[in-house]
Protein backbone atom coordinates (compact mmCIF):
# COMPACT_ATOMS: atom_id res chain seq x y z
CA UNK A 1 0.00 0.00 0.00
CA UNK A 2 0.92 3.49 -0.85
CA UNK A 3 1.00 6.48 1.68
CA UNK A 4 0.18 8.52 -1.60
CA UNK A 5 -2.38 11.33 -1.22
CA UNK A 6 -5.32 10.87 -3.40
CA UNK A 7 -6.93 14.22 -3.91
CA UNK A 8 -10.96 13.90 -3.85
CA UNK A 9 -12.61 14.20 -6.42
CA UNK A 10 -14.38 18.28 -7.63
CA UNK A 11 -16.63 20.28 -9.19
CA UNK A 12 -16.40 22.57 -11.90
CA UNK A 13 -16.48 25.25 -9.31
CA UNK A 14 -14.15 23.36 -6.81
CA UNK A 15 -16.39 22.35 -4.32
CA UNK A 16 -15.75 19.52 -2.81
CA UNK A 17 -17.73 15.99 -2.06
CA UNK A 18 -21.14 14.44 -3.65
CA UNK A 19 -24.13 16.38 -4.57
CA UNK A 20 -26.31 16.59 -1.53
CA UNK A 21 -29.70 15.12 -2.56
CA UNK A 22 -31.24 17.69 -1.86
CA UNK A 23 -29.80 19.54 -4.37
CA UNK A 24 -30.52 16.52 -6.61
CA UNK A 25 -34.56 17.13 -5.83
CA UNK A 26 -34.77 20.24 -6.36
CA UNK A 27 -32.82 19.86 -10.20
CA UNK A 28 -35.57 16.43 -10.59
CA UNK A 29 -38.33 19.36 -9.78
CA UNK A 30 -36.94 21.78 -11.59
CA UNK A 31 -36.78 19.49 -14.52
CA UNK A 32 -39.75 17.88 -14.11
CA UNK A 33 -41.46 21.69 -14.05
CA UNK A 34 -39.11 22.69 -17.49
CA UNK A 35 -40.88 19.60 -19.17
CA UNK A 36 -44.00 20.42 -18.26
CA UNK A 37 -43.65 23.50 -19.99
CA UNK A 38 -42.51 21.67 -22.97
CA UNK A 39 -45.20 19.61 -23.25
CA UNK A 40 -47.86 22.23 -23.05
CA UNK A 41 -46.18 24.89 -25.25
CA UNK A 42 -46.41 21.67 -27.77
CA UNK A 43 -49.63 20.80 -27.18
CA UNK A 44 -50.89 24.74 -27.51
CA UNK A 45 -48.67 25.04 -31.08
CA UNK A 46 -50.36 21.44 -32.40
CA UNK A 47 -53.72 22.79 -31.17
CA UNK A 48 -52.80 26.36 -32.82
CA UNK A 49 -52.13 24.04 -36.23
CA UNK A 50 -54.67 21.45 -36.41
CA UNK A 51 -57.56 22.74 -34.21
CA UNK A 52 -60.23 25.37 -34.88
CA UNK A 53 -59.01 28.59 -32.86
CA UNK A 54 -60.03 31.84 -32.53
CA UNK A 55 -56.91 32.96 -32.83
CA UNK A 56 -54.21 30.38 -35.15
CA UNK A 57 -51.57 33.28 -34.86
CA UNK A 58 -52.13 33.60 -31.28
CA UNK A 59 -52.43 29.75 -30.64
CA UNK A 60 -49.05 29.32 -32.04
CA UNK A 61 -47.44 31.90 -30.77
CA UNK A 62 -48.87 31.10 -27.14
CA UNK A 63 -47.24 27.63 -27.96
CA UNK A 64 -43.96 28.86 -29.11
CA UNK A 65 -43.81 30.68 -26.03
CA UNK A 66 -44.37 28.70 -23.41
CA UNK A 67 -41.78 26.31 -25.04
CA UNK A 68 -39.48 29.45 -24.51
CA UNK A 69 -40.25 30.10 -21.11
CA UNK A 70 -39.42 26.23 -20.56
CA UNK A 71 -35.65 26.89 -21.17
CA UNK A 72 -35.90 28.58 -17.75
CA UNK A 73 -36.28 25.86 -15.36
CA UNK A 74 -34.35 23.46 -17.91
CA UNK A 75 -31.78 25.68 -17.81
CA UNK A 76 -31.14 25.75 -14.04
CA UNK A 77 -31.97 21.90 -13.31
CA UNK A 78 -28.79 21.50 -15.78
CA UNK A 79 -26.95 24.10 -13.73
CA UNK A 80 -27.59 22.56 -10.21
CA UNK A 81 -26.99 19.17 -11.01
CA UNK A 82 -23.23 20.38 -12.15
CA UNK A 83 -23.85 22.23 -9.11
CA UNK A 84 -22.73 26.27 -10.47
CA UNK A 85 -23.66 28.60 -8.26
CA UNK A 86 -25.61 30.65 -11.03
CA UNK A 87 -28.62 28.16 -11.36
CA UNK A 88 -30.40 28.90 -7.90
CA UNK A 89 -31.47 31.94 -8.97
CA UNK A 90 -33.11 31.35 -12.05
CA UNK A 91 -34.58 28.05 -10.42
CA UNK A 92 -36.23 30.28 -7.28
CA UNK A 93 -37.60 32.53 -9.95
CA UNK A 94 -39.06 29.59 -11.67
CA UNK A 95 -41.07 28.32 -8.21
CA UNK A 96 -41.52 32.04 -7.22
CA UNK A 97 -43.53 32.36 -11.27
CA UNK A 98 -45.41 28.81 -10.33
CA UNK A 99 -46.94 30.08 -7.04
CA UNK A 100 -49.40 32.67 -9.03
CA UNK A 101 -50.09 30.10 -11.44
CA UNK A 102 -51.12 27.21 -9.48
CA UNK A 103 -53.02 30.01 -7.05
CA UNK A 104 -55.18 30.91 -10.81
CA UNK A 105 -55.19 27.23 -11.36
CA UNK A 106 -56.94 26.50 -7.90
CA UNK A 107 -59.53 29.30 -8.22
CA UNK A 108 -60.85 27.43 -11.45
CA UNK A 109 -63.96 24.95 -11.61
CA UNK A 110 -62.58 22.40 -13.57
CA UNK A 111 -59.77 19.65 -13.92
CA UNK A 112 -57.51 22.45 -13.50
CA UNK A 113 -57.95 22.51 -9.69
CA UNK A 114 -55.85 19.13 -9.31
CA UNK A 115 -53.04 20.61 -11.24
CA UNK A 116 -52.73 24.23 -9.10
CA UNK A 117 -52.63 22.00 -6.35
CA UNK A 118 -49.60 20.10 -7.55
CA UNK A 119 -48.14 22.87 -8.55
CA UNK A 120 -48.66 24.33 -5.62
CA UNK A 121 -46.81 21.53 -3.59
CA UNK A 122 -43.92 21.27 -6.63
CA UNK A 123 -43.30 25.12 -6.17
CA UNK A 124 -43.18 25.40 -2.59
CA UNK A 125 -41.00 22.21 -1.93
CA UNK A 126 -38.51 23.36 -4.40
CA UNK A 127 -38.11 26.61 -3.17
CA UNK A 128 -37.50 25.14 0.89
CA UNK A 129 -34.87 22.25 -1.18
CA UNK A 130 -33.38 25.78 -2.93
CA UNK A 131 -33.02 27.63 -0.07
CA UNK A 132 -31.68 25.35 2.89
CA UNK A 133 -28.40 25.65 3.78
CA UNK A 134 -27.07 22.31 2.47
CA UNK A 135 -28.01 23.24 -1.07
CA UNK A 136 -26.61 26.78 -0.52
CA UNK A 137 -22.81 25.18 0.76
CA UNK A 138 -23.01 22.55 -2.29
CA UNK A 139 -23.59 25.20 -4.55
CA UNK A 140 -20.97 27.32 -2.80
CA UNK A 141 -23.09 30.78 -2.42
CA UNK A 142 -21.81 32.70 -0.05
CA UNK A 143 -24.43 34.30 3.02
CA UNK A 144 -24.27 37.85 3.42
CA UNK A 145 -20.72 39.20 5.08
CA UNK A 146 -19.50 35.62 4.24
CA UNK A 147 -16.73 36.75 2.40
CA UNK A 148 -13.89 33.60 3.07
Amino acid sequence: MSSEHVPTAESADGIDGPRPRRLTYAAALAGLEGLALVVGGVWLAVLGFTGDPDDRGQAITGGVTVIVLALLPLIAARGLLLRKSWSRGPAVITQIMALPVAYNLLQADSLAIPVGIVLAVVAVASLVLLVNSATTQALGIKGPGRSS
